[in-house]
Parts: structure tokens; sequence; C-alpha cells
């Protein structure tokens, strides 16, 4: 009963805006970026993008996409900005659910791509509302991920790939949290602790802005 409220009243907020509401969902990797995820699209019935998801459906269908992208995810590099907000752009107009909103996954991931997303969802009448900062001693992120490759068999989840990954976070996507600050859209999470305390309060931060 409570959840059916709570999606209710964002819908009703929807509908008096008018407008997409969306949520940037940020953070190292490892850091509970899809778990999180899971948790906002059912409490608000958002469309979730994860450019990891689609990236690796690519790569396991051996499309030219695919084969691209994995020279780049298995060295632990970013995919080049252009051929992800082409992605990006292709989805959003694909899927009529986006028009409610949208949470990205795993984008942006630097300010260039921040930019060009600003810009992708002006074209379309939308903007990003808040960017969601889970944040995680590195320590931890390392022993997360060791975990998940075991448990998944993720190829990119061993211990020289991860460096390799967090030494491209720290330099390349960290910055982005200074630029969401200076756009007043950063929402600090502590990403420690219970996956239902996390999520808590993400909510209610966000439940604020509804």
């Amino acid at each position: 009963m409570l959840l059916l409220h709570c999606k209710c009243a964002f819908l009703q907020f929807i509908y008096k805006r008018n407008k997409m509401f969306n949520i940037v969902i940020f953070g190292a990797p490892g850091s509970g970026k899809g778990t999180q995820s899971d948790n906002l699209i059912k409490n608000y019935g958002l469309f979730h993008i994860s450019t990891g998801d689609v990236l690796r459906d690519h790569i396991k269908r051996g499309t030219d996409l695919g084969k691209i992208a994995d020279s780049f995810i298995s060295q632990g590099q970013l995919i080049p900005d252009d051929l992800m907000v082409s992605i990006l752009a292709n989805v959003l107009d694909a899927n009529e659910e986006t028009k409610k909103g949208v949470i990205f996954d795993g984008f942006p991931r630097t300010i260039n791509q921040a930019k060009a997303l600003k810009t992708m969802l002006a074209e379309r009448g939308a903007k990003v509302n808040v960017v969601v900062g889970l944040e995680v001693d590195e320590d931890e992120l390392i022993d997360r991920l060791i975990k998940r490759g075991k448990e998944s068999g993720r190829s990119d989840d061993n211990l020289e790939t991860i460096k390799k990954r967090l030494i491209v976070y720290h330099n390349q996507t960290s910055p982005l949290r200074d630029y969401y600050i200076s756009e007043k859209k950063y929402l600090r999470v502590q990403g420690t602790g219970s996956v239902e305390a996390i999520f808590a309060n993400m909510k209610a931060e966000i439940d604020k802005l509804l």
C-alpha cells in the first residue's frame, strides 16, 4: 500500500510538471549503483538505462559496437564520448517509457559527457534533476568487485583490471562530483551499510525534490 502511494505521488508530480524527472546515479565501480538503481525503479517507476548493461549486451551478441566496446572495457578504459552519447540518444528515443523519467546508471563519466547529456536532454525539453553520489572507501570497493567477479564470472572484475578502472575513475570521473556540486545537482549518499539503510537515506532526500 505504501509503495502504491509513493508511485501515485510521484506520477502526480510528473503530470503536474509535464516533464521528465531524471536521476544520475554516480559512484566508483562497486559502489552499488546497480543495486540502488533497482530500488529507485521500484519506488519511482523510472526507466533504467545502464550503459554497462547496454554495452555488455552488444559484446555478448558480437555486434560491431560490442567488439569496439570490448577493446576498451577489457583494458579498463572508458568508451569514447561520442559513441556513448549516440547510444543513449537512441535508447531514449526508442523507448516511450523514458518520457516519465530515467535513471542514468554508468553515464556520464566525464565532464564532457555531462555537458553532452545536458545538451541532449535540453533538446528534449528535459534536464538532470539530481545526481545521487554513492561514496565508498576504495578498499571496500576492491573487496566488493573481487567478490562480484567470483560470483558473476565477469571478466573485468579481476584485481588488475579493477585497479585500472579505479585509476580511470579518479582521473576522469571523480571530477564530475565537483562539476555537479557547482550545478547544485549533487546529493551525497554514504554508500556503506545495509542496502536498505542506504536506500532509505537516499529516498528521504529525493522525496524532498518531488
